[in-house]
């Protein structure tokens, strides 16, 4: 689990909560039709633009933001390496007792045990990865999407108590709230895109070309096998994929 998301988002929510507070009373920054006007109004344009299917989704979208924990590259190159030398002492079928945890290389090394040919096995995972790509791209969409439609709604919002205000200026009563509509919108749509969509939307673009980066690790690192490549040459190779410092901290580990 990555920490810093719900790290920064409580940071930010309690730093506005603090900001408010500070400077008068949290209930005059709460207004039911401005929430109504931003909340609803976003939740129908991913309605419009996506099938409900889709839009279900964003919610898997943001737990992965919060609890995507992927492995240590070098972890994964050490584990090949000793997959390796398993296959070079006893060939490629011993690796059949060996357990995976990710379904990726789990079914890489299944294509392996089962003699598939090294163009078959590269052709199959490199449209996992692809479809990997697809599917974070449409995530990201989504929450593009929000960014995109919660200022504008509070633009909207602002507008509609503009209207009610100067619809309503011989009752000064009436002059207050519908201020406080045209001025929350408009706060209320900023957080939603500034505090919750960009960031989220950044943060789940950095996840994705982490993963296929990995996942292109584990597919270089499961042709290697299939080729029976030494496991000397076979960390090297795999050590392409490394930052020379994650290079210098793999040898220290190791």
């Amino acid at each position: 689990m990555d920490i810093s998301t719900p790290i920064g988002l409580a940071m930010g929510a309690g730093f506005i909560l603090l900001g408010i507070l500070l400077g008068g009373e949290l209930g005059l920054f709460i207004d039911y039709p401005s929430l109504a006007i931003v909340g609803g109004g976003t939740t129908s344009t991913l309605l419009i633009r996506y099938p409900l299917s889709v839009v279900g989704n964003i919610i898997q979208v943001i737990k992965k933001t919060i609890f995507n924990a992927l492995p240590n590259k070098g972890e994964v190159i050490t584990q090949f390496v000793q997959l390796a030398q398993i296959a070079r002492k006893e060939g490629l079928l011993a690796l059949e007792r060996v357990q995976f945890e990710d379904p990726f290389l789990a079914k890489g090394i299944q294509f392996c045990v089962d003699g598939a040919e090294g163009h078959q096995i590269e052709g199959i995972l490199t449209k996992e990865i692809q479809y990997i790509k697809s599917r974070h791209q449409a995530g990201n969409d989504m929450l593009k999407a929000l960014e995109i439609s919660a200022p504008a709604f509070g633009m909207i919002g602002t507008l509609v108590g503009l209207v009610n205000m100067l619809a309503n200026m011989d009752d000064p009563k009436s002059i207050g709230p519908a201020m406080a509509v045209a001025i929350l919108t408009t706060l209320y749509g900023a957080i939603i895109a500034n505090l919750v969509a960009v960031p989220l939307k950044d943060k789940l673009a950095m996840y994705s070309a982490r993963e296929v980066d990995q996942k292109t690790l584990m597919l270089e690192g499961v042709l290697g096998l299939k080729r029976g490549e030494n496991p000397r040459m076979l960390e090297e190779s795999l050590h392409t994929f490394l930052s020379p410092g994650e290079r210098e901290a793999l040898k220290a580990n190791g």
